[in-house]
This record gives C-alpha cells, structure tokens and sequence, in this order.
C-alpha cells in the first residue's frame, strides 16, 4: 500500500501551502453561517414557554459545548499521531487545538453558569455533567502545560500527547452523564438518531450556529497552526523564501 498521501498531509509546506488557498473561504463561510445563526436564533425565534428568553443563550452554549468535546477528540487525535509517526505537524495542531478547545470549554461553562440562574436558581451546582465539563477544562489546561514544561520540546510533545489521550476517557462521561446520573441538567434537546424535543422554529438557527462553529473551529485550528508553523520551521528555506516573498 502507497502511503505517500498520508505522508505528505503531515508535512508542514505541504499544510501551509494548502491551506492558504481554503482559509479565505473558510472564514467567509464560517462569517456567513454565524451571522444568520446569530440573527436567527436571537432576533426571530419565539418565546420558551417556560423560560422566556432567557433560553436563547442555548444558541452560544449548546455548539461551544459541543465544540469542546470534538476539539478534544481532534486533539487526541493529533496526539496520538506524532507518538506513533513522529509527524511534527501534528503536535503542532495538538499545541494549538489545546487553547481553542479550553476557551470553548470556558464559554460552555460560563454560559451555562448563566442560563443555571434564572432557570436553577443558583449559578452553580456539582453536577455530574458540569462537573465533567470543568474536568474537561482542566485536561485541556494540563495539555497546554505540559508541553511548556520541558526544555525539550519532544518531550513535552510527547507527555502532552499521554494525557490528551488519557483524557478522552472523559469524553462519553460527559455524554452520557444526564443518562447514567440523576441531574438537573437536561438531556440532549437536538438529537440524531431520534426525534428531537426541540421546536424546528428553535432547531434550525441551532443547527446553522453549531455548523458554524466547526466552520470556526476549522479555521482558527488552521490559521494558529499556520502560524506555528512559521515559527517552527522559521531556519528553512521554503519559509525564508517564503518570507522574502512577503516583504
């Protein structure tokens, strides 16, 4: 079997010339899709019968939660390729998928801290999912740190690598947390495998908000990583001719 392709989608020039091409698109369809989810979901959709509208913030919480668990897979993921291939790129995009996914988590976790008070009456509570979620945020912070605790940087490539995917244990926790534990927060609402208990008037600008933020996560991973590469692979001539090019 040729694993040509394979080899060349961890070379870094390959990446970066690559991407220049579909980041401007990208952005403009990740600009697009959060503008009319946004407008959508907060401007035209009706009243919660029980909550008001104070449910509307479920169009922020709801994809940067859901972003922060795939993040953390992708994450992983990436991990779990550099310890086996030893492809730099993909500790490069484990290094910048880390930050992404922690600032999402915090959204999700603040956000729900807000949407709990008028509907829980209390900011937070210890709440299986909750509480997996603030773990989750934790993972994400120890992955960060790891990889700038070490002189070499290999090294803490690799041990940062351990733990994201020691981490991921974490991940069907928080899934099937409402399911397993006795919780005060809701089971899933949007639902693929079954019907949805959410009105398609709510369900649709959910939708488009939840595709744009992958559209979002997309282009930051690769615009951060651009970047990373850049200052990684800075002494190399494609990158010196690069930045040549530039001036």
């Amino acid at each position: 079997m040729n694993w040509q392709w394979f080899h060349r989608l961890g070379s870094p020039r390959w990446f970066y010339e690559k991407t220049s091409r579909w980041s401007p698109w990208l952005a403009i369809v990740t600009f697009v899709l959060l503008a009319i989810g946004v407008a959508w979901g907060l401007g035209f959709t009706p009243l919660d019968s029980k909550q008001g509208n104070s449910f509307r913030i479920i169009y922020i919480h709801v994809p940067a939660a859901f972003l922060a668990l795939a993040g953390y897979y992708v994450m992983a993921i990436a991990g779990a390729v550099g310890l086996i291939w030893k492809m730099k790129l993909s500790y490069m995009v484990m290094k910048n998928a880390a930050p992404i996914g922690a600032v999402l988590t915090f959204i999700s976790l603040a956000t729900g801290a807000i949407w709990g008070k008028p509907t829980w009456g209390t900011w937070w509570v210890w709440d299986a999912r909750i509480t997996s979620m603030l773990i989750l945020f934790f993972l994400y912070l120890g992955v960060m740190a790891l990889q700038g605790a070490y002189q070499s940087r290999d090294l803490g490539n690799k041990s940062a690598a351990i733990l994201s995917l020691v981490g991921t244990i974490n991940i069907p926790i928080i899934y099937k947390s409402v399911d397993w534990w006795f919780t005060l927060h809701q089971p899933a609402t949007l639902k693929l495998t079954g019907p949805s208990s959410i009105d398609p008037s709510m369900a649709y600008p959910l939708i488009i908000m939840i595709v744009g933020f992958y559209c979002l996560y997309a282009w930051l991973l690769m615009f951060w990583t651009r970047l990373e590469i850049l200052d990684q692979e800075q002494k190399t001539k494609w990158v010196k001719e690069l930045l040549l090019g530039q001036r």
